[in-house]
């Protein structure tokens, strides 16, 4: 298993935190499809999202969120 530091995440992305909340949700994404259940050495998801935004193979863009009025 391979550790993606913090540094790398953040190199990618503007900060770690945000690196993390697009892996996770990348993760999330990926879970949604079915799985070959006969390969037992998958990776786990958190740890392929991470490594394809490290890998700069995952993209993405900010969407700002709309105020509720009231």
């Amino acid at each position: 298993m391979r550790i993606v530091t913090p540094a790398e995440v953040a190199a990618e992305t503007q900060n770690k935190d945000l690196g993390v909340l697009v892996a996770a949700k990348f993760a999330r994404f990926v879970n949604e499809f079915p799985r070959d259940r006969s390969v037992d050495l998958e990776q786990k998801l958190t740890t392929r999202a991470l490594e394809e935004l490290v890998h700069s193979r995952l993209k993405y863009r900010l969407v700002r969120r709309r105020r509720q009025e009231g």
